[in-house]
């Protein structure tokens, strides 16, 4: 913890300088090969904090699934707080556009608006509804890197059916799903160090000027706008709410899965390349590890966190765990075979790990402990999984892959 501690210096100092994953000599400590994986036992995942076995869905759901939330809560992401004087939301469609994308769609800004005694905050939604719907939609909820109040999200003027910043709506609305989008720094910094000036004000104590060492950090903050997002979602009669997707890459499928568990209003999560704080198993301590993340970034995680850096074995939860928490909904895990940094066997093992939940609620999970083919997708389960050839984004194959994996789920 010390070692982490001190090393905020060098995390500010990245920042500045740029800091970035080719940086070999700051992580020529990190583990790639299988064979250098420590031993490692998982904590139990069907035994509850008293050693009693879990038999039964009801005790799954009434007694162990509240104990993991509670531990992750207050020693991983952080713990939302009672605010001290009520929070007032709003929401107020701010535009809309029929004619999106040539008309494909309806696109709608949507600001929610966030206020009390110790201030005020507020967030924009896109909500993207394909037009040729006759009824309310399912759709996709993305956590995203792209500012909402941005040009990213404009249709491509020379690629039809994408966006500025890529992404292929168009296959979206070809398939009847609407899409929202949800920007990370709405509420709190990407990498956020003072907590004074976004949501977590409205949350302080008299006298309070930070979170307690229990409280949320940023990916908690980034979790709680998600949620808000569906509280807007369940007012709009263009999208079914109760078949609302939520996903994110990279930061954001860390943010993803932990909205997904502890909001059951999600019918499904996808994350795609989470690693380290999603996906993957602390204990593996492959790629990315703990101490890298709180140096780099010493508060995406809540300050309790910080007791398990290079005593992953002391965490009484493991990743595995989170994942069985999203069951019986479905969840789906995406790596990639050249991102080593977000470990893609400890992704599929996470997942392979938290079947046993889902074997226990009749749900279908990952029978094997080897990793499927590159590039082929386990589609046809409540816990699916593809690894793709390349490195650290999101391709074509990887949204085709998504949505199918929503076609099985919803359109059976």
């Amino acid at each position: 913890m010390k070692r982490a501690i001190c090393c905020v210096v060098a995390l500010l100092l990245a920042g500045t300088l740029g800091f970035s994953r080719e940086l070999k000599e700051y992580d020529s400590d990190l583990i790639y090969e299988e064979s250098k994986i420590p031993h490692y036992d998982l904590p139990p995942l069907l035994v509850t904090a008293e050693g009693k076995p879990i038999a039964s869905a009801e005790e799954w759901m009434n007694v162990r699934r509240p104990q993991i939330l509670s531990l992750f809560a207050n020693l991983v992401y952080g713990r939302v707080p009672q605010p001290q004087s009520p929070i007032k939301m709003e929401f107020e469609v701010k535009k809309t556009d029929p004619q999106f994308m040539g008309g494909k769609a309806t696109r709608k800004d949507v600001q929610i608006r966030f206020s009390n005694d110790q201030g005020q905050a507020e967030m924009l939604i896109l909500v993207f509804v394909p037009n040729q719907a006759t009824r309310p939609v399912p759709a996709f909820m993305k956590h995203s890197f792209n500012a909402t109040k941005s040009r990213d999200f404009e249709a491509h003027p020379e690629r039809p059916g994408r966006l500025r910043n890529g992404w292929p709506l168009g296959e979206f609305f070809d398939r009847g799903y609407g899409f929202v989008a949800v920007y990370q720094q709405d509420l709190v910094g990407h990498n956020e160090v003072e907590f004074l000036k976004g949501i977590h004000r409205l949350f302080y104590r008299k006298g309070q000027s930070f979170p307690k060492a229990h409280e949320w950090g940023v990916l908690s903050a980034v979790a709680w706008g998600g949620m808000r997002a569906m509280d807007y979602l369940e007012t709009d009669g263009d999208i079914d709410h109760t078949r609302v997707v939520v996903m994110g890459h990279s930061k954001m499928g860390k943010a993803a899965l932990w909205t997904a568990a502890q909001d059951q209003r999600f019918a499904m999560a996808i994350s795609a390349q989470s690693g380290c704080a999603g996906a993957a198993l602390w204990r593996r301590r492959s790629g990315e590890t703990l101490e890298k993340m709180v140096t780099r970034f010493p508060y995406w995680l809540c300050r309790n966190a910080w007791k398990f850096v290079n005593q992953e074995d002391d965490l009484p939860v493991d990743q595995h765990m989170l994942l069985a928490c999203i069951a019986p909904r479905p969840v789906y895990v995406h790596s990639g075979l050249k991102d080593t940094w977000a470990d893609g066997r400890g992704e599929y093992l996470s997942a392979y790990h938290a079947s046993a939940v889902y074997r226990l609620l009749g749900k279908k999970g990952l029978a094997l402990e080897s990793l499927p083919p590159v590039g082929e997708a386990i589609i046809n389960s409540d816990v699916g999984y593809h690894m793709r050839a390349g490195g650290h984004s999101v391709e074509m194959y990887d949204w085709q892959r998504f949505l199918d994996f929503a076609d099985y789920h919803f359109k059976k």
